[in-house]
């Protein structure tokens, strides 16, 4: 099979869809933006071919690599795996009659409100929510569904330009920041009261072949704007023997069918509180902040392989194990500024191997914002056979390991 896959270099892990492409048999031919000589020796050796572009979300010139390759031979498969390639992607197959991820399924994915709408209708529960363009459609959806409200960019990913508005005054505040009083287009929702959570699997032809659950403590936005949380995502071996999670793995592949996922990698999120389990959103690619580690350190496989294995054969003879639980803590900055140095790291050698890895920057270091995400300073990533015993040990590296900084 002869796979075109979009930007191998950029973020850090994406080289390993390359890799797994390559090692189940695949032709793969990349287009990214960087030059071919920038790319190191490993990742060449993984290629077939190389095409550059100016920007891989350009359709123009991507649709123009993508037909520079077929003048050349035969080509099987088209596949995005970030957020931001999967429209121009799926717009580009649809041009040059490549089997994959469709221009509907990809645009459901990618804008919330449209997507809300076609799962209500088809009975899965979903926060009240609407697209808005202007700030007067705000303030009317405001008064009808009251308060509190998320807004946020109709194709967020994450808790990016997000915003919680629990007043007047707020609502006001948020249609200013997002340039929704400028033309921006927005998604306004209800805020859905409870703990936040991801299904995440693997499909072929809208099946499911394998699926995981994390959880997130405190859910995203609260992470992403509190600097005393460290934040933890928690993968939960007990997939297999909690009933608690019949209901979401229906829900999940409910929306995979009502959406119409093929063959690809899914990440959903999901809320449970008073009013039951709502879903939140879906996207057809794979979650970000490197999620996929966790699920192979808990389950004993190699996630990136067996999408290749779907990818490129349809199937797989894996099968997830639920043995162990895998989970990751972001610890913060004291403040931003300059990393001066670390307390308590004793306790990385202490947990022993219950340590996954782990990134400290080192001292000197500038710091990014907490609102740039889980990865983006110090983090532990850790295993455990016990979901509770993980639990213990995520809440132990983020009390007693600090960031010095300022």
């Amino acid at each position: 099979m002869h796979v075109l896959f979009l930007e191998p270099a950029f973020p850090a892990n994406q080289r390993e869809f390359v890799r797994a492409l390559a090692s189940v048999g695949a032709r793969v031919t990349a287009i990214g933006e960087a030059a071919a000589a920038s790319l190191d020796s490993e990742l060449r050796g993984w290629l077939y071919g190389y095409e550059q572009v100016p920007s891989v979300t350009d359709e123009g010139a991507l649709e123009e690599a993508v037909r520079r390759v077929q003048g050349r031979e035969w080509v099987d498969r088209l596949e995005a795996t970030v957020e931001a390639h999967v429209m121009p992607a799926a717009r580009v197959r649809a041009r040059t009659q490549i089997p994959g991820t469709s221009e509907r399924t990809a645009f459901l994915c990618r804008d919330k409100p449209a997507m809300k709408e076609v799962l209500r209708e088809a009975g899965i529960p979903c926060a009240a929510s609407t697209g808005a363009r202007s700030a007067e459609e705000a303030r009317a959806f405001a008064a009808r569904e009251g308060y509190p409200l998320i807004l946020k960019p109709r194709d967020s990913a994450g808790a990016a330009g997000t915003y919680r508005v629990d007043t007047q005054a707020e609502l006001e505040q948020a249609i200013a920041a997002s340039g929704l009083d400028r033309g921006a287009s927005v998604a306004i929702e209800e805020f859905v009261e409870g703990h936040e959570g991801i299904y995440d699997t693997l499909c072929v032809d809208g099946r499911v072949v394998h699926d995981f659950v994390a959880h997130y403590y405190p859910g995203v936005l609260e992470a992403m704007r509190t600097r005393w949380i460290s934040p933890q995502i928690a993968v939960s071996g007990r997939l297999d023997s909690a009933e608690s999670y019949g209901e979401l793995r229906e829900m999940g592949r409910r929306v995979i069918e009502v959406l119409g996922i093929g063959t690809s990698a899914t990440h959903m999120e999901w809320f449970f509180g008073p009013k039951g389990l709502r879903f939140s959103e879906i996207g057809c690619r794979p979650p970000g902040v490197r999620v996929w580690d966790l699920y192979g350190a808990a389950s004993d496989l190699d996630l990136y392989l067996e999408w290749a294995r779907l990818i490129v054969h349809g199937s797989t003879p894996a099968r997830a194990g639920r043995e162990r639980s895998a989970g990751m803590v972001a610890l913060r900055p004291s403040a931003d500024g300059i990393i001066r140095g670390y307390e308590g790291t004793a306790i990385l050698e202490e947990l022993g191997e219950a340590v996954l890895d782990y990134h400290l920057p080192p001292p000197g270091t500038a710091t990014q914002g907490i609102e740039a995400g889980y990865m983006a300073n110090a983090w532990v990533r850790l295993v455990h056979p016990d979901y509770d015993g993980l639990r213990s040990l995520l809440d132990r590296v983020g009390e007693e390991l600090r960031v010095i900084a300022g």
